[in-house]
This record gives structure tokens, C-alpha cells and sequence, in this order.
């Protein structure tokens, strides 16, 4: 995406916990740090993060640990394997992102302002929860 960088934390379901949209000049740790420090105690069962190897670095995972009290492991492709692996847990923010590739607003940066792509990400994931809830109520 030209222009942007989207942060998400999602949960083991690739259900949302936290969006943040930012320029593209803003780099991957920092803006992870920003997402991190800014979830405060909305979710105080988190202990554990699973992140890519952009954001791999002793000195970043120390602080993490220490400003949010969370531990931060990097999932990291193994070099003796070829070709396309699929690494445990990282897809599922990947196909996070697939689902928001679905909705014509958030194909292409529309938006001007970051807050505007970031409340068109929350709303694309609310209608994904609220189609998840709605097939199940008829199942039952």
C-alpha cells in the first residue's frame, strides 16, 4: 500500500484487538512500539505476542517487556527449508489482512487522513465478526 503502514494485533482467531494506521515513513518497530504501549490494561490476560522477524532485535523485545510487560517472540523462517512454508501463527494475521483486501475502501489508500483508514479497518473486521456470529445463530 503506497503511503500507509497498518499495524494489527489480532487475537489466535485473526479476530481484531488493535488497528494503527500510519505513514509509510514510520519504521517497524516503532510502529509496533506505538500499538503495543498504546493498548494500556484493555487486555490484561495478554502476556504473550507473536511477531515477524521485522521486528526482531534484542534491544526492541527488552523494551517491550519492560514498557508493556508483554513477551515478544519472533516467528522466524527456517533457513534449511526451500520454497513457500506457511510459518505457524503468522498466518493468521496474514489472512487478517486478506479479509481486509475484500472491501473496496481499504483495496487502495483512499483515505486522507490515517484515522479514516483506521476506522474503515475496524469496520471491515466488525462485519467480519458480525457474519461469524450470524452463521452460527442459524446453525444453532
Amino acid at each position: 500500500m503506497k503511503g500507509r503502514k497498518r499495524f494489527l494485533l489480532v487475537d489466535t482467531l485473526g479476530l481484531v484487538m488493535k488497528v494503527l494506521v500510519t505513514e509509510a515513513d514510520v519504521g517497524e518497530r516503532d510502529g509496533a512500539e506505538w500499538l503495543l504501549t498504546s493498548l494500556g490494561e484493555r487486555f490484561p490476560r495478554l502476556k504473550l505476542v507473536w511477531a515477524d522477524g521485522g521486528f526482531n532485535g534484542e534491544d526492541f523485545i527488552e523494551r517491550i517487556r519492560a514498557k508493556c510487560y508483554l513477551k515478544l517472540e519472533i516467528v522466524k523462517r527456517s533457513d534449511d527449508v526451500k520454497g513457500f512454508v506457511p510459518l505457524p501463527r503468522r498466518w493468521v494475521v496474514e489472512r487478517t489482512f486478506a479479509w481486509l483486501g475484500h472491501y473496496r475502501r481499504l483495496s487502495k489508500d483512499y483515505e486522507y487522513w490515517v484515522y479514516s483508514s483506521d476506522a474503515m479497518i475496524y469496520t471491515a473486521l466488525i462485519h467480519v465478526m458480525v457474519r461469524r456470529l450470524a452463521r452460527k445463530k442459524v446453525a444453532t
